[in-house]
């Protein structure tokens, strides 16, 4: 069996894990998550988003690399391990590091001869973390796109909101991430691995999800220097005339969707305080999203400024977005409105 081989990295190990006290964040798979062709991969633009919102993040595990840049080297990627090795170590390392949060892509180098049985080992696996330690949040993502096996590779990622879905109805702390959406083949520098932009992607996709849980990096309060408003920002209307222009992008499987919204204030004047107001197509419930509040989560919702983005300049865009699940109705709002204005559509 075709294996994906090791990296070799920029930094070499210290005897001991480096830790800063931070929330414990594991990333946890294979050689995606160890960084093959860029040592540290998707962590090194994770813990720079972090870093730069001032979440104090301590990575975990046994292996170490990445370059000086990387501030905390440590993880859990294992080049050519397959969900089954994982999942034969895990309970160990969960109890050598007792984080708070795991980043799981896993299921690469399950691609290859009789893929059938992968939706079960990574169910199996993701019931052995939760078991072994109930209170983490436990990120379980798509995999990426690989060359020469999107069939198996969209079979597999199709079984996994259900599998999540499942967990997460039973009380697990189990979250979906559409990693498989974030990245196309473009983003690979081997066919099977990210080049640097790729991973940057991914860092992307981690960081909106991470924070739609906020307890799963700051314990569920504001990063340190954040302090939020006692009271909301007042808000102005867009200026008259076609003020916002709305961009809303659907990425849907089986039983839900991830969407990306992007609000632009096409006025000569910044709009202090908004609030977007659409209506979600029958059958669409909002189960988490990033970058603004929502309410309610079905029917004719309103997503509110969070306090870092209040101001959207003349001119400028602010990106938003949420998770979801449907009932087969993948559509789109028919209209959009900013602090009751209506905006175009593009």
């Amino acid at each position: 069996m075709a294996v994906l081989v090791a990296a070799a990295t920029l930094a070499t190990g210290p005897a001991s894990a480096e830790s800063n006290g931070g929330v414990r964040v594991m990333p946890l798979g294979d050689s995606i998550t160890d960084g093959f062709n860029v040592p540290g991969g998707y962590r090194i633009e994770l813990w720079r988003r972090l870093a730069a919102d001032n979440y104090r993040i301590d990575f975990v595990g046994s292996q170490f690399n990445g370059p000086s840049s990387l501030g905390d080297h440590d993880h859990e990627g294992h080049s050519g391990w397959t969900i089954a090795q994982v999942d034969a170590n895990v309970v160990t390392w969960l109890r050598a590091t007792n984080p708070r949060t795991v980043l799981l892509h896993i299921g690469t180098n399950d691609m290859y001869g009789d893929t059938s049985g992968a939706p079960s080992r990574l169910a199996t696996l993701i019931d052995r973390i939760t078991t072994t330690s109930p209170t983490t949040e436990v990120f379980v993502s798509t995999i990426v796109p690989k060359s020469g096996a999107d069939s198996q590779v969209r079979a597999y990622n199709a079984a996994i909101p259900g599998i999540v879905k499942s967990r997460a109805d039973a009380g697990r702390r189990v979250h979906l991430v559409d990693m498989y959406a974030a990245l196309t083949l473009s983003d690979l520098a081997d066919g099977v691995h990210p080049n640097a932009g790729g991973y940057n992607k991914m860092a992307a996709a981690w960081y909106n999800a991470l924070r739609s849980v906020p307890g799963s990096i700051s314990d569920g309060t504001p990063p340190p220097t954040t302090t939020p408003p006692t009271t909301p920002p007042p808000t102005t209307p867009p200026p008259t005339g076609g003020g916002c222009r709305v961009a809303y992008t659907v990425n849907a499987w089986n039983i839900g969707l991830t969407t990306a919204v992007t609000i632009t204030n096409t006025g000569g004047s910044a709009v202090n305080g908004w609030a977007l107001a659409f209506t979600l197509p029958g059958g669409q419930t909002i189960t988490g999203g990033w970058n603004a509040t929502y309410a309610p989560t079905s029917g004719a919702v309103t997503a509110r400024n969070v306090s870092y983005n209040a101001t959207i300049g003349a001119g400028g865009s602010i990106d938003i977005g949420f998770r979801a699940t449907h009932t087969g109705n993948t559509g789109k709002p028919a209209s959009f409105s900013l602090n009751g204005a209506p905006c175009s559509i593009g």
